[in-house]
């Protein structure tokens, strides 16, 4: 790490990307099964919530997880230091896990999203935040970098849906004696909580094996702090920043900040509102068998693994490192939107077939594979990117909080989300895929638009 120009990347960008990789497990995991928890009649293993008040739930939580890394980043950049902070984290969010396991009713529901909330906070921008402290100011590989770690995160999505799915609808599911099936929800809450586990054994366990003394002390307001430095450098100049080009560095990570909240807002309907439209109205039979609706939230993640290596690989070649910040993610906000179109090929199909408020008029599952697909090129154009450029922005002392600031993004996102969802019982899913379509295909021209005055305030980095 003492030139810019090095091959290939530090083995601590491994540990961080299987600790992230179980954690992911944990917290998709969760996730696959969440809204059918919450609405599945309690005959069935679930809570019995209607389908808009689960829906505004899911919404209020993930909007939450995604905005407590900004309480999380700050107490670790001020007192605790990163990883300690990830270590905190990571044991609330295994304990949450296992009040969801070990209690079935809406006190035990809201301990453990809590639990899951808070310990998100803490684990969440600081462990993203340590990828970007393995490389140096200017160094090309902090794209691919981030490209990896996302295949980490996308690699514990993709497992935890099966094995969970697995547990809820087949091993741990019984049959009432209406002929209604119990679904085991809690044992896949306990897997989760398992996962969370591993991961933190191997983190603490290899930590300062591979990485050494990054991370461990806080980065401000302590005696150890006072020569970390305080302001970051023009990698193409190399000269220091000015603080009027630093504040106009940050200004940018709220600018993308913006763009991002809308994106976040159309791609998290995949566990909300399309999976609830996967479990009624898409045809999940395949030879003979019914693919659970949970399994459907690895498709983003099978897509993730095996593009994104490809994405790293065009992210270092000469004309990535033309395409600047702005653009990239601006041609994810189109791609996302087109994803929609996919789904509005579905509802077209259902009309063609019939009453679309018979749940035996399906639509082809290719519809919805296809919306994956592009949502997940849409997400690669700009989820790595948007973290890793936020590690370039930012000052050395304000990293974690600023990580937490760009993941706040996510729960503004959420927050609309979870609304979104839930006016599609009103409107219809056919009109609110159309207007998310549409908003998110402006934003992304307009990012594209903005590109050129955007990078001249990052100064230096693209």
């Amino acid at each position: 790490m003492d030139t810019v120009q090095q091959k290939g990347h530090p083995k601590g960008l491994y540990l961080l990307f299987f600790t992230e990789m179980w954690e992911r497990f944990s917290y998709y995991g969760m996730r696959a099964i969440l809204i059918l928890y919450l609405t599945k009649k309690l005959i069935e293993g679930g809570l019995g919530m209607s389908e808009q008040s689960a829906t505004l739930l899911y919404g209020y939580f993930t909007g939450l997880v995604y905005f407590t890394p900004l309480i999380g980043g700050w107490l670790a950049d001020k007192y605790l230091g990163k990883r300690l902070a990830i270590t905190i984290g990571g044991i609330t969010m295994m304990i949450g896990q296992f009040v969801l396991f070990g209690m079935n009713n809406n006190t035990g529901l809201y301990i453990g999203l809590a639990l899951l909330i808070i310990g998100n906070g803490f684990f969440k921008p600081n462990i993203s935040t340590l990828v970007g402290g393995l490389y140096p100011d200017g160094d090309d590989r902090r794209d691919s970098a981030f490209s990896i770690f996302y295949m980490g995160i996308n690699l514990g999505a993709l497992i935890a849906p099966f094995i969970i799915g697995y547990f809820t609808d087949n091993l741990f599911a019984t049959t009432n004696s209406d002929g209604s099936i119990a679904y085991g929800y809690r044992y896949g809450f306990l897997a989760a909580g398992i996962g969370m586990l591993i991961g933190q054994l191997v983190f603490n366990g290899l930590a300062k094996k591979y990485l050494g003394d990054l991370g461990l002390k806080p980065v401000g307001g302590t005696e150890d702090a006072k020569d970390a430095p305080v302001t970051s450098v023009n990698p193409i100049t190399g000269k220091t920043l000015t603080k009027p080009e630093e504040t106009q560095r940050i200004s940018v990570i709220f600018i993308l900040f913006l763009f991002a909240v809308f994106f976040w807002a159309g791609f998290e309907q995949a566990g909300s509102s399309l999976s609830l439209y996967t479990d009624k109205f898409i045809d999940r039979n395949v030879f003979g068998f019914e693919i659970p609706t949970s399994w459907f939230q690895s498709v983003n993640p099978i897509f993730i693994v095996t593009l994104a290596p490809l994405f790293a690989m065009f992210w270092s070649s000469k004309l990535g490192k033309k395409l600047s910040t702005p653009v990239k993610m601006g041609v994810g906000m189109i791609i996302l939107g087109i994803g929609f179109w996919f789904m509005l090929g579905a509802v077209a199909e259902r009309n063609a077939n019939g009453d679309i408020a018979d749940i035996a008029n399906k639509a082809g599952i290719m519809w919805l594979i296809m919306t994956y697909l592009f949502h997940t090129i849409g997400e690669l154009c700009l989820s790595p990117v948007g973290l890793s450029v936020v590690t370039k922005l930012s000052p050395p002392k304000l990293a974690s909080i600023l990580m937490a600031v760009w993941m706040l993004s996510s729960s503004i996102a959420n927050f609309i989300g979870g609304f979104l969802a839930s006016v599609v019982e009103t409107l219809g899913a056919g009109q609110v895929f159309t207007y998310i379509s549409g908003f998110v295909i402006v934003c992304g021209l307009l990012l594209v638009v903005l590109s050129k005055p955007i990078t001249k305030m990052m100064h230096g980095v693209k």
